[in-house]
Formats: structure tokens, C-alpha cells, sequence
């Protein structure tokens, strides 16, 4: 197939993006497709026009435009089928704090919050005390993220926020263990435990920076924990209409497992967390690549 590779754009995660890509690429020639590379930073406009010379468009954009579900309105336009959601689902996935709405309506555990859609002023206090995680409501990757232990860390923690996305949101910090669970197609791969070894939370560094982190797949767990993780990552997979692979992100704190948050075009770079899942039942990376096409197919037949 003519493939139109997807990537790069103009969020604060671009680099991210352009590192999965050139891995993507690979993977799409071992399958045997002609692949043209489009960066929506330089050539956006000739987008609807390179999608109708293509059979079908692999997306590997972080934040907006790509998760948004811009990219994925003009592809629907254009007639081109591609992997992953759709842009009704891609938009409320990004934002937070609609996604925890959703969430909630659906009786999927998750941390409370406060969505700030202007600096609160010097006096403003989280309701629910500190500490507690500020990060930009459409953002990814942990870039903008602070977590916030005494009030004197708070005005840096808004500016970082506030500097990266004009809105952001609030959740009280929970101790317990990071689990990510990825579903492909309509199943939940392996669970897997993240444990940053420098930073207290999982940051861009321990997400990007070979070793930064011990991620071990499948999380050593017991089983109805990991079956609880598996059952909600399908659970909010659903309740926000996505469609062919997604990443949800929990904390453990020993009582079911919270939610909090969901992302549609999960990384693809060497150390990302959905290719080492899908290794984790014998999918390699281009194996793994030539399945979300063919879930982006079937899913626009």
C-alpha cells in the first residue's frame, strides 16, 4: 500500500513524535509499503491532497494537532482510512478533565480534580489540599507537570503548567504503585509497572531517557489486581468511543485501581510503553505496527 506517514507538528511534543516516526518508517518498508513522510508543521496544507493519493495514513502525532482529532476530521474528509480513534473520541480523550467526567459517569474510579482555565490568583489553594500533581489539561508526555509537596512550590508550578496549555488541571498526588495497560483492538495487553529511578513520578525523562525507569511487563502483581487494571483499561477504552489501540494509565492504592487518563496515539519511539506490551504476547514492533493497520481497516470498512 501507499502509506502517508504522519508526524512531527508543532505541539511541545514534537520531538517525541519524530522519534517514533523513524521507527514506524522501518517498520511500514519491512512490510513492504511505500511510505511518504508528511510533517504538518511545514506541510499542512497539502494535507487533504497527499491523503486522497494514499491508501491509508499511520498517525504517530503527540497533542494537538493529532490527538486532538484535527488530523483525523480532514483524513475522514479526504476519504483515507488510518489507525486508531476517530475525532469525536480523540478530542474528549485529550482533554482531562471532559475524559474524567466520562469516567466518572461510568463508574470508573479516578482521582478528583480542578480544572483552572485562568491563573486562580496568589490566595487560591487546591480544595483538596497538597500535595498534588498540576499538569496542562491537553497535554502529554509529563512535559509542563509538577508535583506540588508546600505551598511555596505553587507559583511554579502554575507558571510551568500554565506556560505549556491555557488550561490545567488539579489532582491530589495518591501514593501508590504507576501501572499503564494498553488495549489493541478489543483486548487489554499485559499490565505493565513503571518505577522511575531517579525522579518521584514519571516524568518526560523516565519516559524518553533509555533506563531512566524500570518498566516491567507484565506488572509482577496479583492476578486480580492485574485483572482489575485490564478490566478498566477496556472499560474506559469503551465509554470514550475509541477504536483500535489506546494506553490508560492508573495508580494503585490498594483499593480498585484510579484512573487517570487515556491516551489514543500511544507512544511508538524504542522505549515506549505499547510496543513493549505487545512484545509481551509475541508481537514484535513491526508486527505490532502491521496490526494497527490492519485494526484501522477494519474498523472504516
Amino acid at each position: 500500500m501507499k502509506i502517508l506517514l504522519i508526524a512531527g507538528g508543532w505541539s511541545s511534543e514534537r520531538d517525541v513524535s519524530l522519534s517514533g516516526a523513524r521507527n514506524i518508517d522501518a517498520a511500514l518498508r519491512a512490510l513492504g509499503h511505500a511510505v511518504t513522510f508528511l510533517d504538518p508543521l511545514h506541510s499542512f496544507d497539502s494535507l487533504t491532497a497527499e491523503a486522497r493519493r494514499h491508501d491509508f495514513a499511520f498517525l504517530n502525532l503527540h497533542g494537538s494537532p493529532g490527538e486532538d482529532g484535527l488530523i483525523q476530521a480532514i483524513l475522514d474528509a479526504a476519504g483515507c482510512p488510518y489507525q486508531g480513534s476517530g475525532p469525536a473520541a480523540s478530542f474528549l480523550a485529550l482533554n482531562k478533565a471532559a475524559a474524567k467526567q466520562v469516567f466518572r459517569a461510568c463508574g470508573l474510579e479516578t482521582a478528583d480534580w480542578e480544572l483552572l482555565v485562568a491563573h486562580p490568583g496568589e490566595a487560591w489553594r487546591p480544595r483538596f489540599g497538597l500535595p498534588a500533581f498540576f499538569k496542562p489539561n491537553n497535554g502529554g508526555s509529563s512535559l509542563g507537570m509538577s508535583l506540588v509537596r508546600q505551598e511555596s512550590g505553587l507559583p511554579a508550578a502554575l507558571a510551568a503548567a500554565f506556560e505549556r496549555d491555557r488550561e490545567v488541571l488539579v489532582e491530589p498526588a495518591l501514593d501508590g504503585l504507576e501501572v499503564t495497560c494498553a488495549v489493541l483492538g478489543d483486548e487489554a495487553l499485559p499490565p505493565i509497572l513503571i518505577k522511575p529511578k531517579a525522579g518521584v513520578f514519571f516524568d518526560y525523562e523516565s519516559k524518553y531517557v533509555k533506563d531512566a525507569a524500570e518498566e516491567i511487563c507484565p506488572a509482577p502483581l496479583p492476578g486480580e489486581i492485574l485483572a482489575a487494571v485490564e478490566r478498566a483499561s477496556l472499560a474506559a477504552h469503551k465509554a470514550l468511543g475509541l477504536r483500535g489501540c489506546s494506553r490508560s494509565d492508573f495508580i494503585l492504592t490498594g483499593q480498585a485501581p484510579v484512573l487517570l487518563e487515556v491516551n489514543t496515539l500511544p507512544g511508538m519511539t524504542s522505549t515506549s510503553l505499547l510496543p513493549r506490551a505487545a512484545g509481551a504476547v509475541g508481537l514484535d514492533y513491526t508486527a505490532l505496527v502491521g496490526r494497527l493497520i490492519e485494526l484501522g481497516l477494519s474498523g472504516r470498512e
